[in-house]
């Protein structure tokens, strides 16, 4: 491990043991500021989206509208159009992020810290959340070895209550209208 991995290690440490309740939490979801699961994207749109090649970011996905919504987990999500509403309410857990919305590389280090809805990757047909870009590396760097930790990890810290953190150096635009 070079300097800079332990630095790195070290800097997310700091960050799952601050995170404290109290932003926003709804249900074991985890929900910001926004009052909107996903910080009001659109989870559907993630699965019409190309993905990119590992190391590159991802296209953002669709802000949802405050006009149509639906209710999961505890958590109100938005959505960009009534199509995706009813492909969301059809089956829910199919679009939600895994982990309630947490730091999929988080959970695998063993806390909940908040995802950022535009650092997300689709594997095995799952959405997962990172908090930072280089996060994204450290995660991106051994996707199943960090799926292993996390799902190993996950029934340990799911009953934990929702991070109560702000997602550090973002700020939803979603959802729109309202």
């Amino acid at each position: 491990m070079t300097v800079r991995d332990l630095f790195l290690s070290a800097a997310l440490a700091a960050v799952l043991a601050a995170a404290a309740p109290g932003l926003a939490v709804a249900g074991e979801q985890y929900v910001d500021a926004t009052g909107f699961a996903v910080s009001g994207h659109d989870v559907v749109s993630y699965f019409d989206l190309p993905q990119s090649v590992v190391g590159q970011p991802q296209p953002a996905p669709l802000p949802g509208s405050a006009l149509i919504t639906a209710d999961y987990n505890g958590a109100r999500f938005a959505f960009a159009s009534e199509a995706n509403r009813a492909r969301f309410l059809a089956d829910p857990a199919a679009f939600v992020p895994q982990y309630d919305g947490h730091c999929a590389y988080g959970v695998a280090q063993g806390g909940k810290v908040p995802g950022n809805p535009l650092l997300w990757r689709i594997v095995d047909g799952k959405l997962y959340l990172n908090i930072t870009r280089n996060v994204v590396g450290f995660w991106e760097a051994d996707i199943p070895g960090n799926l292993s930790r996390s799902q190993a990890n996950w029934p340990g810290i799911e009953p934990a209550a929702a991070s109560g953190m702000a997602i550090p150096d973002f700020t939803s635009a979603a959802p729109v209208g309202g």
